[in-house]
């Protein structure tokens, strides 16, 4: 048998160089699956990973033995740079690491920002409805980006054109309202770069009929599918214990049975005034995971609708004019909100207005000294803000407690053991993004 197939020993085992003969003669009685181990990458290019992912998986025919992610790929140095710009051009730096919840970064940091100033109860309370009015118009959003790419990856290829066409939706009235359809830099340190037009309260109320009917066209495409069903029912499991050892939060806990949503337990922005469900299934599979997003769309539906039978008048920015950014801000030819009779009321006021208004752009405002920690329910689970100020005119630090990032942790424990096409079903199903994991 060696004549025509040497073995080498190697670190990996024994190697065979076969020329010719038979392959079971050649192994005689070794079991070949035993004995040889495959190394797959996935990614970074994969186009199945949600991004600039890697995946080093080390494979026994086609179950998944070992699994390790490898991250970084798209690094930005978000949280450094906000240490170089003061604190409200923070916002246009936050609102660019998950980019698929832009309202949501803005929103935990100048929360964190208004904390450490102390003027949490002073923010106006039409900002604060439009806040919440636009972090569900936001959550509905991703879940449709989520719906969409997860369909498309197990071959629903329909379900990706439908809800990126709802989702083109929310984005126009995103624009509407503040001139961007993603990162939108929308909400400031003591309210929001502007208010809501009439225009996008009728876009949204609009929204409120038509959403509900392709939802429902969503279910009866998807969940009684039987190819559907056996790509994700008892697919990717993680029970409680494993959620919680592993501080997966978000949709992915809530499907394994445990109703922790921090609107409710640990309620921000008046979430407490409101009514809606925290959705749960007790299975912890892909499938779950699945109902609980277009559960959670239809919830976030009811805040929405909620938002705009309370939206008070008055303004929309802290009254305290060495915080207040300008927040009167109509859209000029330029259509970015230069407004020239802005520009001219702030020039006419006085030298000592003019004076302010310069530094208070360019220094910013100073904030006293602390540290403060403020979680919120992005669509991806807890995003937390933990903001450092030494008194100055920039944040010392600013670190964010990521969903994606953690999340992504639980990815050995989905798929190892199983399959190596279920292993694109247990990471789509964690719905990370990679531009808050690498921020």
């Amino acid at each position: 048998m060696t004549s025509y197939a040497p073995v080498h020993e190697t670190p990996e085992g024994k190697v065979f160089t076969v020329t010719g003969g038979d392959w079971d003669q050649v192994l005689g009685d070794r079991d070949p699956i035993h004995d040889e181990k495959i190394i797959v990458n996935m990614g970074p290019q994969h186009p199945s990973t949600h991004g600039v992912l890697r995946l080093v998986l080390e494979l026994e025919g086609e179950t998944v033995t070992d699994a390790r992610l490898v991250i970084g790929y798209l690094h930005t140095g978000i949280e450094k740079n906000l240490e170089f710009r003061n604190w409200t051009q923070g916002v246009t730096f936050v609102t660019r690491a998950d980019y698929l919840a832009p309202i949501f970064n803005e929103t935990g940091y100048c929360l964190a920002v208004e904390k450490l100033l102390g003027i949490t109860e002073a923010i106006p309370p039409r900002a604060t409805v439009i806040r919440v009015l636009m972090m569900e118009l936001n959550r509905i959003a991703s879940h449709l980006v989520w719906l969409a790419t997860t369909g498309m990856e197990l071959g629903a290829v329909s379900i990706a054109t439908y809800a990126f066409r709802e989702r083109e939706k929310i984005l126009d009235i995103f624009e509407l309202a503040s001139g961007l359809r993603m990162n939108m830099a929308y909400i400031r340190p003591g309210g929001l770069a502007q208010d809501l037009p009439d225009t996008a309260v009728g876009a949204i109320r609009e929204l409120l009929v038509y959403l509900p009917k392709r939802v429902a066209e969503y279910q009866a495409m998807l969940s009684g599918n039987p190819i559907w069903r056996a790509r994700t029912i008892g697919v990717a499991e993680l029970d409680v214990t494993g959620c919680l050892a592993l501080g997966v939060t978000g949709p992915v806990l809530r499907s394994a049975g445990l109703a922790w949503d921090l609107r409710k337990t640990m309620p921000y922005c008046g979430y407490e005034s409101y009514e809606f469900d925290v959705v749960t299934r007790e299975t912890g599979d892909a499938y779950a995971r699945y109902e609980i997003r277009l559960d959670e769309i239809g919830e976030s539906l009811k805040i929405i609708e909620q938002c705009l039978d309370r939206l008070p008048s008055g303004p929309v920015m802290v009254a305290d004019k060495k915080i207040a950014w300008p927040a009167q801000l109509a859209t000029g030819t330029d259509g970015l909100g230069n407004s020239l009779a802005h520009v001219a009321k702030i020039m006419g006021q006085s030298m000592e207005a003019l004076i302010h208004h310069f530094k208070l752009v360019t220094e910013g405002f100073r904030v006293p000294p602390g540290q403060v920690y403020v979680p919120i329910e992005s669509p991806r689970g807890e995003l937390g803000v933990h903001a450092v100020s030494d008194g100055g005119t920039r944040p010392y630090r600013v670190h964010f407690r990521e969903p994606s990032f953690v999340n992504l942790q639980s990815l050995p424990a989905l798929a190892e053991g199983g399959m190596i096409a279920d292993v694109i079903v247990g990471g789509a199903s964690l719905d990370p993004v990679m531009g808050g994991c690498d921020r």
